[in-house]
């Protein structure tokens, strides 16, 4: 087994300080991104449609009708994308709403684009109003307007574009304007995905990683990864790291648990931030209600990055919940880390969660 503080010095301070950089290696997450419908694991009502609604363009000779993708990050929005347009033979283009920042950015991209081409838009609810108004006449009726020249001279051109497929991602779908979000054809909301559905994503990706598993560990691996094919995967190569260093040649279930918990990541999959937001309510503001600035300003973390990665699963574990005065404990909160409810809150915690459903809503 492992020694801790060898674990420690050796492995941890040699690959676990370059996990940024490894992560973002783009020959790795090519390799392990699935390129076709069948390869894709879980999200079955979205593949099924998605399927029915490409067969039937393919059959027509059309563009695919253009297509949002939202739900929480990590699911495999992007990935998504990719397979759409491989199997709609299409080429794509891909970019963010951050990174359009002027409405000839976003022009020029259009007119680049052949009959039945996709761009895929990450994020793409942090567009600007202006980008976003260049979208409109764009996705309706394939045309792209702009004014030449000023005052009494300006003049008003319609150019004509391509018949694409326009594919956005998001996180928060309720953040979308309703004139947007209207003009898409498609919506498909991807969902956390189930234990077993993220064990068969770890043992596709270790053996694409020519990483020899057993099937205990690649389960383990995945009920600790937050229901998201992307903490599975960072989780299976960090795992990796620690079996490689105890020169094993297949990750087995002990050093699938002993790196997990070198790592801190606890049997339901929480980390060190979750665990911290969770005892901050419970110690600091009496287990709630506390408002969202208040407790981003008190752990020192982003409110966008707490409400946006962290607030989903801890509310699908009936851990957490919103109300109008903020955030609040629920009782199985109390109960994981140790903690007994107050008296005075049962009958409060009872009624919320008899009525906080355990995902997260979009608009929240």
């Amino acid at each position: 087994m492992f020694d801790d503080d060898d674990i420690i010095k050796s492995a941890l301070g040699e690959r676990l300080v370059e996990r940024d950089r490894e992560e973002t290696d783009e020959e790795i997450e090519n390799t392990l991104r699935p390129k076709t419908m069948a390869e894709y694991v879980g999200q079955e009502k979205v593949k099924a449609n998605l399927s029915v609604f490409i067969h039937s363009a393919k059959k027509r000779g059309e563009a695919l009708d253009h297509v949002l993708l939202y739900g929480p990050p990590g699911l495999g929005k992007t990935t998504l994308a990719h397979i759409v347009a491989n199997e709609m033979n299409a080429q794509i283009k891909v970019t963010s709403g951050p990174a359009i920042e002027k409405a000839a950015d976003l022009a020029a991209m259009l007119t680049n684009l052949y009959d039945g081409d996709v761009l895929f838009i990450d994020e793409i609810h942090r567009l600007s109003h202006a980008v976003e108004e260049i979208l409109y006449p764009a996705m309706e009726d394939y045309v792209l307007d702009f004014v030449v020249g000023k005052g009494p001279s300006a003049k008003s051109i319609r150019l004509p574009l391509k018949k694409f497929t326009l594919i956005g991602a998001t996180t928060r779908a309720g953040m979308l304007t309703a004139p947007l979000r209207d003009r898409f054809g498609v919506i498909c909301r991807l969902e956390i995905y189930k234990p077993e559905e993220l064990a068969r994503i770890v043992t596709r990706s270790a053996k694409l990683l020519d990483i020899g598993i057993e099937k205990e560990a690649a389960v383990e691996i995945a009920r600790r990864s937050r229901g998201t094919p992307r903490i599975a995967n960072r989780l299976l190569k960090r795992v990796r790291d620690f079996s490689e260093y105890q020169n094993e040649k297949t990750v087995t279930l002990a050093t699938a648990k002993k790196s997990l918990d070198l790592l801190e990541i606890d049997d339901l999959g929480l980390d060190n931030v979750d665990r911290e937001i969770l005892l901050t309510i419970l110690q600091k503001h009496n287990g709630g209600p506390v408002g969202l600035d208040t407790l981003a300003a008190t752990i020192g973390e982003d409110a966008n990055t707490i409400e946006d990665v962290y607030e989903p699963y801890l509310m699908q574990l009936g851990f957490i919940a919103r109300t109008p005065r903020g955030r609040v404990c629920l009782s199985g909160a109390y109960k994981h880390l140790g903690f007994k409810v107050p008296p005075s809150k049962e009958a409060m915690l009872e009624q919320l969660e008899r009525t906080t459903p355990k995902t997260d809503d979009e608009d929240n």
